[in-house]
């Protein structure tokens, strides 16, 4: 059965649908927010979900948005012009201190995009219909038919493996195996200013914060993802919540409430991926003298 109450309840009151609100009907209270997607068919054996289906959309969406925008770049910009310029230049001038002016030009790309794509797909659960149309499942829990891209951890697990990928990439085509090695189990002292023995001490002490930090590279894997998907399936979950309680006054705060956390959470995501090119790729030349 599909519960229309979940759209009027969810998204009537900040954006004003009054017809939405001609069919309000008694909240599925027991209904607890699923936290899967669900699969909607499969191809090639693969399972396609509404969450992926969303992510597609969005992305189409997304093109076709700055595509109209932007048009013909002239050389006095229209307001979409001068729109997606200022979200260019803002990244730009945000990871230009990170990245370094070396690192610039060819990570620009894949971080402009990644900051474009989490925002928007962080806002698109707060678009009438996604998140909000649905059944419950007979585990109780409420299925939605189109889910946020973003609310679902395979998604936010593949945006963490192409930043690894990405960043394995750039380090090693940048800076080189050599410093890689280096700046992980190097020993940083100067042997010339330290007894033998204490040298090889910290030779050895190096190698164990290397093999440290080897595991806290990986576990960007896990941190990454599940810091996004917490954010916006909690989100979710908090405006299902709200709206349930209460469907037209109190959910009100909390749309703007998700519109910060979304630009945030956009904003964290490529910062932390800049800074993990940084530490490796933007050192000085003293440094990669070693």
């Amino acid at each position: 059965m599909v519960y229309l109450s979940h759209l009027s309840k969810k998204h009537a009151a900040p954006l004003g649908l009054a017809v939405a609100g001609c069919i309000w009907a008694q909240p599925q209270a027991s209904a607890a927010l699923s936290p899967r997607a669900s699969e909607v068919t499969t191809v090639l054996g693969l399972p396609v979900t509404n969450s992926m289906i969303t992510s597609w959309v969005f992305s189409i969406l997304i093109i076709v948005l700055i595509r109209a925008l932007v048009k013909r770049p002239k050389l006095v910009p229209t307001t979409g012009q001068y729109l997606v310029e200022t979200l260019v230049e803002g990244v730009r001038n945000l990871i230009k201190p990170i990245v370094g002016k070396r690192l610039l030009k060819p990570t620009f790309p894949l971080l402009v995009g990644l900051f474009t794509f989490i925002l928007m797909h962080n806002w698109s659960g707060l678009f009438p219909g996604v998140g909000t149309i649905g059944y419950v499942d007979e585990q109780g829990q409420f299925q939605s038919y189109i889910r946020p891209g973003n609310a679902d951890l395979n998604m936010t697990l593949a945006l963490a493996v192409i930043h690894f990928a990405a960043w394995l990439y750039f380090v090693l085509r940048y800076a080189g195996p050599r410093v890689l090695i280096y700046d992980l189990f190097g020993n940083k002292a100067d042997k010339k200013e330290l007894p033998t023995a204490l040298f090889y001490l910290l030779t050895a002490i190096f190698l164990f914060v290397g093999v440290i930090e080897v595991i806290s590279i990986l576990f960007r894997n896990v941190s990454l993802p599940f810091r996004l998907y917490g954010n916006v399936f909690g989100g979710e979950n908090l405006l299902y919540s709200m709206t349930n309680l209460m469907g037209w006054i109190v959910p009100v705060p909390f749309y703007f409430l998700e519109l910060l956390i979304g630009f945030v959470q956009a904003l964290v995501f490529v910062m932390l991926v800049s800074v993990y090119i940084g530490l490796i790729c933007n050192h000085d030349s003293e440094e990669h003298a070693h």
